[in-house]
């Protein structure tokens, strides 16, 4: 693979290890998107909709099918059985750098502390190192995000002495540290 180019996702249709399953996105989800990201945790984190309801559920999925079909992300919902999303993993371009492959995730609030993260973060970081090759493989987290440096530390991603990348979310500017798998 030519380092010097970004990469395109294409998505797998299912990936399985470590006791998940992750598979895409259907319309049958949109009712538990709801119970995943209408949650203060999913608000204070990530940038979805808050309140996130049927229609902010709806456009997200939208989004993320606009986003496969342009080759920018995959969104997978976490599942254990294949079925019931308990969380979602994101693969897509980093913004800092198109060679690089940025990782996302979140468990719904009824999902956490069952190691679902880890679990969804290595099988899919392991995926983008076999199938996609990027350059690098990152995570970016707010320092105040005890939990996600957690995830990160658990699955082989070391801290990085990078500047802070800065993002708006919401309206606010948030500042995320940038971690990335160690070889």
């Amino acid at each position: 693979m030519d380092t010097n180019r970004p990469f395109a996702l294409v998505p797998p249709v299912r990936l399985e290890g470590y006791g998940v399953r992750l598979r895409p996105w259907t319309d049958g989800d949109l009712v538990d998107l709801v119970a995943l990201y209408d949650d203060p945790e999913m608000a204070r984190w990530t940038p979805v909709a808050s309140p996130f309801d049927l229609d902010a559920a709806r456009a997200y999925l939208a989004g993320a099918r606009e986003g496969h079909a342009e080759g920018r992300k995959v969104q997978l919902a976490i599942t254990t059985d294949g079925i019931l999303p308990r969380g979602e993993v994101l693969l897509f371009r980093s913004g800092s750098d198109g060679r690089d492959l940025e990782l996302a995730y979140g468990v719904g609030p009824d999902h956490r502390g069952q190691g679902l993260a880890g679990r969804a973060v290595r099988l899919a970081a392991e995926h983008a190192v076999r199938e996609i090759r990027p350059r690098r493989v990152l995570l970016c987290i707010d320092p105040a995000n005890a939990a996600s440096e957690a995830v990160a530390r658990s699955c082989g991603f070391e801290l990085t002495d990078e500047p802070p990348v800065r993002r708006t979310s919401r309206g606010r500017e948030v500042v995320l540290r940038t971690w990335r798998l160690r070889a």
